[in-house]
């Protein structure tokens, strides 16, 4: 009987896709992830399903939206009853392991599992463990701690994307071609460090980076990205060199045949020129994110261009295990976009933002259509009747410079968008609001999803 394929979700936080030599960054930043990228599938338009950690977690781990969890903010813990996919993937035989970030045990007004050793029922299924719910409040950019799967404080010296990796080639070379494994390794940087509010790339990062052109979204903004770029890039950089490590593992140990790797972030990074933080908004820096897959029917499928969601790697992890994915399960497998065989174009993705607002957003291959209700975004998470905010024309404005929302040229286009995007929305289980246009009145629904202009 063949083995089943190994799988390793090599998992980073809030890493842009244009920090990539294969999505167009000219430094040297990720020579592995690239190589990666040739080797497998590179997925041009891969975008987030909520630009924020502690959501997009529950939704990578269920398959589920923000809103159908209650996890819609940091500090809400997932539900224990959720099936994850270390559940899915322990009753199929397979040996299953989380090293790193969690951040989805601890309750803002219970449950404070931030800094200490979170209990067996809130790790979502995993049995190796190599890991803290909070990692920024364990550890800085050197040095910090973990827990192991005891509940053991295992501390740490160095540089610390290097010691996250030492935990996971750890449970590598624990592995044989006997039985399947499931690693999730899920690196913080290049996060910024919450109590120090900077980007802690290794030592040297500033000068080896200091020659980076800024991206077309920030060269004529504000925000802290002339200072933190260069360790933002070092960050990214140490993260490449330790995809490099597990590789080279995998191959050293006899397992790289049989296992599938996907690279990918939660969110990525504005610096602060769209809101008060780094994401938590509907712009291409808050949503769009590298995705790389390599082994199994990626590799050497090259460069997939339909739009792709944080919300299909589910599916894809349980398909490329042998397994049917339940129906409750959203999004569509990566698979479908590989073999031909099944018709995948997708025209819309939707997303939801919470935090900074109670907010809704589409994204087409041509058009940007963002959304907020009125309320506080970390206790409200659902509206009534949201007020139009963001349209961007993508094709001529992909740095996302002009807002469209009170031209009065794209009204027909605003009112086409907000009946998709109240489609969406009832898609994801929400209930049907009302979408105040920018300018006086009231949108009422009434358009058609399909009379969406052409794309």
């Amino acid at each position: 009987m063949k083995k089943k394929k190994n799988i390793i979700v090599y998992f980073v936080d809030q890493q842009r896709w244009d920090t990539v030599g294969a999505y167009g960054q000219t430094l040297n930043v990720t020579p592995n992830l690239d190589l990666m990228a040739k080797e497998g599938t590179r997925f041009e338009n891969a975008f987030t399903c909520q630009p924020v950690c502690g959501p997009a977690r529950a939704c990578l781990q269920t398959g589920k939206y923000a809103t159908e969890l209650g996890c819609c903010v940091n500090g809400v813990s997932l539900p224990l009853g959720e099936k994850t996919l270390a559940g899915y993937l322990n009753e199929a035989g397979y040996e299953t392991g989380y090293v790193g970030k969690w951040h989805l045990a601890s309750d803002l007004d219970s449950n404070h599992y931030e800094t200490v050793n979170v209990p067996v029922e809130r790790r979502g299924g995993y049995r190796y463990w190599r890991a803290a719910d909070v990692l920024e409040f364990t550890s800085h950019g050197y040095d910090g701690y973990v827990f192991d799967t005891e509940g053991n404080k295992v501390e740490f010296t160095g540089y610390r994307a290097d010691c996250i990796t030492d935990f996971a080639i750890e449970f590598l070379e624990q592995q044989t071609e006997e039985k399947p494994f499931f690693l999730f390794l899920s690196h913080i940087e290049p996060h910024h460090q919450n109590d120090r509010g900077h980007y802690e790339g290794p030592e040297g990062s500033k000068d080896l980076f200091k020659g980076f052109i800024p991206p077309a979204d920030l060269e004529n903004a504000s925000g802290n990205w002339r200072e933190e770029y260069p360790d933002y890039l070092g960050c990214c950089n140490r993260l490449d060199y330790n995809l490099g490590r597990v590789r080279e593992t995998l191959r050293r140990q006899n397992l790289e045949e049989d296992t599938v790797i996907f690279y990918l972030s939660d969110h990525g990074s504005h610096f602060q020129t769209r809101n008060w933080e780094y994401k938590r908004s509907c712009h291409e820096a808050s949503i769009r994110i590298p995705l790389v897959a390599y082994g199994g029917p990626f590799t050497g499928g090259g460069v997939v261009r339909e739009m792709t969601s944080l919300l299909d790697l589910p599916r894809t992890v349980l398909e490329c295990a042998g397994l049917t994915p339940p129906e409750e399960m959203r999004g569509i497998s990566l698979i479908d976009f590989m073999d031909g065989k099944r018709p995948c174009y997708r025209d819309t993705l939707f997303i939801q933002i919470s935090e900074s607002q109670i907010g809704r957003c589409i994204r087409t291959p041509r058009w940007k259509y963002s959304v907020a209700a009125a309320g506080d975004g970390w206790t409200c998470f659902e509206g009534d009747s949201y007020c139009e905010e963001f349209l961007y024309d993508l094709q001529q404005d992909p740095a996302e410079q002009n807002n469209l929302v009170r031209d009065p040229d794209c009204l027909l286009v605003r009112s086409m968008l907000a009946e998709r995007l109240i489609y969406e929305m009832t898609l994801a289980g929400e209930k049907v609001p009302r979408i105040l246009p920018a300018r006086e009145g009231e949108y009422m629904p009434g358009a058609s999803p399909a009379m969406i202009p052409s794309e």
